[in-house]
C-alpha cells in the first residue's frame, strides 16, 4: 500500500494540451501506481486543453468550479460532483468558462494522449 499525500499546491503547467492559465498536481504517477494515473488540474477563468483524444478512457470528477466539457458534436456544461467518462479515442476538450473557474481529476491509466487542436502561432 502506498499513501500519498494530498498536502502541497498546484504548480503552473506549462503542457502543450493547455491553452490560458492551468495548474496541476500530478497525485499518482508511474512511481506511485502501475495502472492508474491521477491528476487535479485547475483551469482558470478562459483556461482550457486543447481538443485531444486517448488511447484510454479517461474519468474526468470535476471538484470546484463550473466549466464545459465538449466533442465536435456535443458541449457539456460541468458542475461541481459531474462525473465525466470519456471513451478511448474521442475527441474532446475541458476547462473553464470565459467567466469562471473549474477544478477537476483526471483519472487514466496509461495511455498516449494526442493533441490534434495545434497552436497555429
Amino acid at each position: 500500500m502506498k499513501v500519498v499525500r494530498g498536502a502541497g499546491g498546484l504548480e503552473p503547467s506549462q503542457a502543450a494540451i493547455f491553452e490560458g492559465s492551468v495548474t496541476t498536481r500530478t497525485l499518482v504517477d508511474e512511481a506511485v501506481a502501475d495502472k492508474l494515473r491521477l491528476t487535479v488540474v485547475h483551469f482558470d477563468p478562459g483556461g482550457r486543453t486543447r481538443l485531444h483524444t486517448h488511447t484510454c478512457e479517461q474519468l474526468l470528477y470535476v471538484t470546484a468550479g463550473r466549466g464545459t466539457l465538449a466533442t465536435e458534436q456535443d458541449q457539456y456544461e460541468v458542475t461541481p460532483g459531474d462525473a465525466i467518462v470519456v471513451p478511448a479515442g474521442e475527441r474532446h476538450w475541458h476547462g473553464a468558462g470565459p467567466a469562471t473557474s473549474m477544478t477537476h481529476l483526471s483519472i487514466l491509466t496509461p495511455c498516449t494522449t494526442e493533441i490534434v487542436e495545434r497552436d497555429e502561432g
